[in-house]
């Protein structure tokens, strides 16, 4: 399908949404994407045994299937289905967590030209009670001390709501197939010199269910130590 003229905007846009049993949250989440601002709506079933990919045909979302268990796997699936002609792909959690309306607050840097990836940041905007967790904050705390020691860089977050122009992304030549792939495009973004810019986002509570991160302890720490070895193996790498 060529969108080129789908979108009433200088840019076309997609919105990826990788989920994991999202079927009560989904549903949501589609109905509050503002309405002409993407060409394309992707959601990157990674390998759901609920209806999460039958909701979000029901509302008119483009389904892909990612049945390798992974963040990173089911973003890079939803990669090598874009669409031609799109040129901005906006990354968005598939739980609620996320405001879609905050998308046009990510997308208008890029479409003015002053960003070639712009970040989401929670701890920049406002949160509701209880949507981070105390260990969650923590988690992010250290993770993005580490990047700072290693990168020389300040970020505020490591949050999944981002927008980055494609050609962009392709050449960042993405690789980490779980939790490290967020902080792998911020660490990559800085070492090829890509124009980075946050704004602040909204964080809201999951819409939904548990979630498989943060959900339990044993969860918490295992994604806690793999993005941590993200930022490390990342930091020296090339």
């Amino acid at each position: 399908m060529d969108v080129r003229a789908a979108a009433p905007y200088a840019m076309n846009a997609a919105l990826i949404i990788p989920a994991l049993n999202e079927e009560g949250a989904i549903g949501q989440v589609l109905e509050e994407v503002p309405d002409g601002l993407f060409a394309a709506v992707i959601v990157a079933d990674n390998g759901s045994r609920d209806r999460t990919a039958a909701v979000a045909r029901v509302h008119g979302a483009l389904v892909v299937r990612e049945p390798a268990r992974g963040y990173g796997n089911a973003c890079l699936r939803a990669i090598r289905e874009l669409p031609e002609g799109i040129e901005v792909a906006v990354f968005m959690d598939a739980d609620g967590s996320d405001s879609p309306a905050d998308a046009e607050r990510l997308l208008r840097p890029i479409r003015e030209g002053r960003a070639d990836l712009v970040l989401g940041s929670r701890e920049m905007g406002g949160r509701e009670p209880g949507a981070l967790r105390a260990h969650q904050r923590l988690g992010n705390f250290a993770a993005l001390l580490l990047l700072r020691l290693l990168c020389g860089h300040r970020y505020s977050d490591l949050g999944p709501f981002r927008a980055i122009r494609v050609d962009r992304l392709r050449e960042l030549e993405m690789r980490d197939r779980n939790y490290g792939w967020t902080i792998e495009m911020q660490i990559k973004a800085l070492r090829r010199g890509l124009r980075v810019i946050e704004v602040p986002v909204a964080c809201r509570r999951r819409r939904a269910g548990e979630s498989k991160i943060s959900g339990t302890l044993w969860g918490s720490l295992a994604a806690g130590a793999k993005i941590l070895w993200a930022v490390a193996r990342f930091s020296f790498s090339s």
